[in-house]
């Protein structure tokens, strides 16, 4: 008898469902085990007797404490510390002539997204303010599958080849001697690799910048880092770069706030990004592309491929085509975030590889680790990493398998199940890689337009703001100041010279060494041994544009005070109408008003009202916050002055450089603090433009919170806090 006709599935167009169906709470359900029994007494292990030796015929228990025993997996090795958030990606308008996407042509759809955060170097346990990369992954729940977009905050990487990346995470690792320093990069094993691996140079930058020390996850750009392909329906293929654009702008912190903070709070970034999501202010972003086409791979000054290197948004404008919003927390820590399986071979059809050897490295490296850290192949099965869409092949069994599959075939090709599921023609769906030509000879080298190591790393010096240029150095002082063995500073400062020769000898200057007459060249440890050194020395490539606006931070949005975190000092006999009117005015900008006092309860006013204290200077501390704000009470102001917490409160804000506001009533705390000698003689307008506020209007206050920081502060006498 012939087999019966099947017709072939028709491409699944049903809209995107909510992923929260996997979730559970036990609200009014009973105890139960892993199997559903219901449980009696779970409060006592099963015993031969009240005082006799447990049974192992106790399925409760065993169950429970082997539970229990394997609640911990192996953490990532890089980017073991993270935080996430669920939320949705609304395209602005179709991308058909570049790719054949779905989620990138539909704009009535909201892709669902998970989205991870991590620091790189430090283990799970560290701080979320260590100097550092942070990682930006984005998982789209698209319905041609998943897609993720796995990238960082920095748009470049320290190496050019994935064969290093071992070597390079060893080397920023605790050295293996002593398992120290934690979470940081100060140390010789790092800043040897560094010296011996000129292609470093461009990341150092970014990594020494206030890029590394971000004020909050939802303030910090993200990037795809290498450059990817699209591909229409057409076949037709553009390069492109991934670009997250935060809709609060690009913050960051001191390097002495971000000390501060990991001892007052290590998981800043974590509870900023929690409590921003549960009070409603959603982080946004932005998606933006930077298209290239074929034709014009090889028109610029570096090479595309090499993942130390960025466009310019000068040359190539980045095009915003829509949003990502981030609107619900993890209801479980552990299975979402810790159990979330990213990866850049996630792709969907529109959406293809370069070449790049740090990217096709990336392609191996991520399967074989969440084959370690989640132990099975199946790891796909595990809820956050399902697809929404139907998931049909012949592959079966191993460990922890989930699908209960039916029917008898688990091969293909066959004809016991006519053929099913059936292969998918490119027109119904199916991915079909971009038909590159490749004609070529096996080798182990990199293209010479890789040997530009320095280029770059100067159009970013060169592209920061004074202030900005002040941190870097600090920050490369710091580093290389912790660094033992003098002959790698030397070599440093070397390299170093090659990027900005003044910016070689600031850091010499801190660090108690001279900057070499002739950089010593050690490129022949970055190729073969059998590689002559002379034929891969590193070249500086003369770029198209001197400064990139875009890569400073000077330049980013600065018209919000949403979710910005306001302290108001206070104590009994303050003026509490000014607190009132103050707040309310800072709750409409949809800032966080925290009212700081030397006890918690309420604190009276001088108006017959009380103002309710949300902490005490015990718990708080003016690193946590973005701006602080003194109402006035004469007796409000003699009893901060009794205690030293409000001054140095005070003090320490106007050494980070944040926007402070003084009722003229408490102008007597001001004289109190540095402040006062930091700007003697100056007008009340003088003093407002560097952010230092004296019985101003809530709308100035208000104005300067949104600035951020007035970093020009940094550029008088240092403040004692």
């Amino acid at each position: 008898m012939a087999s019966k006709k099947i017709k072939k599935p028709a491409v699944n167009n049903k809209k995107i469902t909510d992923l929260a169906a996997n979730t559970e709470d036990g609200t009014g359900q009973f105890l139960t085990t892993n199997h559903g029994v219901k449980i009696n007494d779970n409060q006592n292990s099963l015993k031969s007797g009240e005082r006799g030796s447990s049974l192992l015929e106790d399925f409760i228990l065993r169950e429970k404490i082997t539970h229990f025993d394997h609640e911990r997996i192996p953490e990532r090795i890089v980017h073991a510390r993270g935080s996430a958030a669920h939320g949705f990606f609304q395209l602005y308008q179709p991308q058909g002539q570049y790719t054949k996407a779905k989620f990138l042509n539909d704009i009535s759809v909201q892709t669902p997204v998970f989205v991870r955060f991590s620091t790189v170097a430090g283990s799970k346990g560290s701080t979320d303010l260590a100097r550092d990369v942070r990682g930006f992954a984005v998982k789209f729940y698209t319905e041609e599958g998943n897609y993720d977009l796995v990238g960082n905050n920095i748009p470049v990487f320290f190496i050019q080849d994935a064969i290093k990346f071992p070597d390079l995470i060893h080397a920023v690792k605790p050295e293996p001697h002593n398992e120290m320093p934690q979470a940081g990069s100060a140390h010789d094993s790092f800043w040897d690799f560094v010296s011996i691996m000129p292609e470093s140079m461009h990341m150092i930058m970014w990594a020494m910048s206030d890029r590394a020390l971000p004020r909050s996850l939802r303030m910090m750009e993200g990037f795809g880092i290498h450059t990817f392909r699209l591909v229409n329906e057409q076949g037709k293929s553009v390069f492109v770069k991934f670009h997250w654009k935060p809709l609060l702008g690009v913050h960051s912190v001191a390097w002495d706030e971000a000390q501060k903070i990991s001892g007052k709070n290590s998981d800043f970034h974590k509870q900023d990004l929690w409590e921003a999501i549960e009070n409603g202010a959603f982080p946004e972003w932005e998606l933006g592309l930077q298209i290239v086409a074929e034709k014009d791979e090889h028109k610029f000054d570096f090479d595309l491929l090499d993942p130390t290197k960025l466009i310019p948004e000068e040359l190539v404008p980045v095009q915003i085509i829509g949003k990502m919003t981030l609107n619900r927390n993890p209801d479980n820590f552990f299975a979402e975030a810790e159990q979330v399986a990213f990866h850049p071979g996630h792709i969907v059809p529109g959406i293809d590889f370069s070449n790049d050897p740090l990217l096709q490295g990336r392609l191996f490296s991520y399967t074989d680790t969440q084959l370690s850290r989640l132990g099975s192949s199946n790891f796909h099965e595990i809820p956050i990493n399902r697809p929404i869409t139907p998931v049909h092949n012949n592959q079966r069994d191993g460990h922890m398998r989930q699908t209960i599959n039916r029917g008898t075939v688990a091969n293909d090709p066959n004809t016991i199940a006519q053929g099913c599921p059936f292969q998918a023609k490119a027109m119904e769906g199916g991915f079909t890689s971009f038909n590159e030509r490749i004609d070529a000879r096996k080798v182990r080298a990199r293209s010479a337009s890789f040997h530009d190591h320095f280029s770059q790393a100067t159009l970013f010096y060169n592209s920061q703001s004074e202030a900005e240029k002040s941190h870097i150095v600090s920050a490369l002082r710091f580093e290389l100041g912790k660094v033992e063995r003098e002959t790698i500073r030397i070599r440093v400062l070397g390299l170093l010279s090659q990027v900005d020769k003044d910016l070689a000898q600031k850091v010499a200057a801190g660090i108690g060494v001279d900057v070499p007459k002739k950089p010593e060249q050690p490129m022949n440890m970055s190729f073969g041994a059998d590689v002559d050194p002379k034929r891969v020395q590193s070249k500086n490539v003369k770029q198209a544009i001197e400064k990139s606006a875009a890569l400073s931070m000077a330049n980013t949005i600065k018209n919000s005070i949403k979710s910005r975190q306001v302290a108001i000092l206070v104590a009994d006999g303050v003026n509490e109408t000014a607190v009132t009117q103050m707040k309310n005015a800072l709750v409409a900008g949809k800032a966080v008003v925290k009212v700081i006092a030397p006890k918690l309860g309420l604190i009276k006013g001088i108006n017959g009202g009380v103002v309710k204290a949300d902490q005490t200077f015990l718990t708080a501390a003016s690193v946590l916050f973005d701006a602080v704000y003194v109402p006035g009470g004469a007796k409000s102001i003699a009893a901060l002055l009794e205690e030293q917490d409000p001054v140095h409160f005070v003090n320490e804000a106007y050494k980070h450089c944040k926007a402070i506001a003084i009722d003229d009533e408490a102008i007597e705390l001001l004289n109190a603090t540095y402040i006062a000698r930091s700007v003697a003689g100056a007008s009340e307008k003088e003093m407002a433009k560097s952010g230092v506020i004296v019985n101003a209007s809530h709308k100035i206050f208000i104005k300067a919170i949104a600035q951020h920081r007035f970093w020009d502060r940094e550029k008088k006498d240092k403040v004692p806090a």
